[in-house]
């Protein structure tokens, strides 16, 4: 396993921007399919290298949550498990997360964001409402870590220390669910620990909650997910667009380029596109779990990404693994 940013010598390509024929740029980086004892079915690069998962750690976050005391119904552990796009709605069920552990918006420790849905923030900023920690895209995983910390009886002020108790469970969790454990503990982007993991982990991981037998925090994350895809993402998301065209599917994609997926009997992927950049990253997780044998045809609109020129397109995407 990898330290760092893997080598050009460890990535290979996996997507190249066609515009009017001309190859604009290409993506490179790692892809991985498992079935559902973890056997590679497919791999593109060095899939053992480690990486930061982001967001898509989020589900395996919610996991660890539920393992040290959060009581999370399904639609809270949807939005912990989940990068929401602050609507109304899932700042409502954060709300209620933390009122239910007698905590209001002033214990997130997440910074202040608008809204990642468009129409939600324009009217935000028309009626005068500054960015606020309860809209940002991470504030149902930090309500979740809030509601474990209060359960396991600690200072609310520091759940996001990577030694505190909870974010301990946390780690545990992960490590037990990707197989691995790489020391590696870094802080992510909304202010809680975030730690590297093989790639082939992170897919490793996926599986193992797209099977977990019921009643286990795992199931239970992966069961919320799927019953509430808008919770996970919001409107338009793409996350919530492959579990509403796919049901069974699970799928999480994280910054800097990161995508987890699993189908219901335990095929699972990611990918890392060492660029960071996310727009092939769903049409690459639906290609690996057809490299499976699942059957993706539902959602056959995500493969196609066009590249647009004057407002209509003039060329595409075009995958290459």
């Amino acid at each position: 396993m990898s330290n760092g940013v893997p080598g050009l010598d460890q990535v290979v390509e996996l997507a190249e921007v066609v515009r009017n024929g001309f190859v604009e740029s290409r993506h490179f980086g790692l892809a991985v399919a498992l079935d559902p004892d973890g056997t590679q079915v497919y791999a593109a690069g060095q899939v053992d290298a480690v990486v930061l998962p982001r967001s898509t750690a989020k589900p395996l976050q919610a996991v660890g949550s539920i393992a040290a005391g959060a009581e999370l119904e399904d639609e809270e552990a949807a939005i912990a498990a989940g990068s929401h796009t602050g609507e109304d709605l899932h700042v409502a069920l954060v709300d209620r997360m933390l009122a239910s552990v007698g905590l209001g918006r002033d214990a997130l420790g997440c910074p202040p964001d608008r809204p990642e849905d468009e129409p939600t923030r324009f009217r935000l900023i028309a009626e005068g409402i500054e960015p606020e920690r309860v809209r940002m895209n991470c504030s149902g995983k930090h309500a979740a870590m809030l509601m474990a910390t209060v359960a396991m009886g600690n200072d609310v002020s520091s759940y996001l220390d990577a030694d505190s108790p909870v974010q301990r469970v946390i780690a545990g969790e992960i490590e037990r669910l990707t197989g691995a454990s790489t020391g590696i503990v870094t802080v992510d982007g909304c202010g809680a620990p975030l730690l590297g993991m093989p790639l082939d982990g992170l897919a490793r991981a996926f599986g193992r909650l797209a099977t977990a037998p019921a009643g286990t925090p795992d199931n239970r994350v992966a069961t919320a997910m799927r019953q509430h895809p808008y919770l996970v993402g919001g409107q338009g998301h793409l996350n919530s667009e492959v579990m509403r065209l796919l049901p069974g599917v699970i799928a999480k994609g994280g910054a800097e380029g990161v995508i987890g997926m699993a189908a219901p009997d335990g095929h699972a992927v990611a990918v890392k596109v060492i660029d960071g950049n996310p727009r092939a990253t769903t049409a690459l997780g639906l290609t690996l779990l057809a490299k499976c044998g699942v059957d993706i045809s539902a959602a056959d609109s995500l493969l196609r990404v066009p590249v647009l020129g004057g407002g209509r397109p003039v060329g595409q995407l075009e995958l290459t693994i």
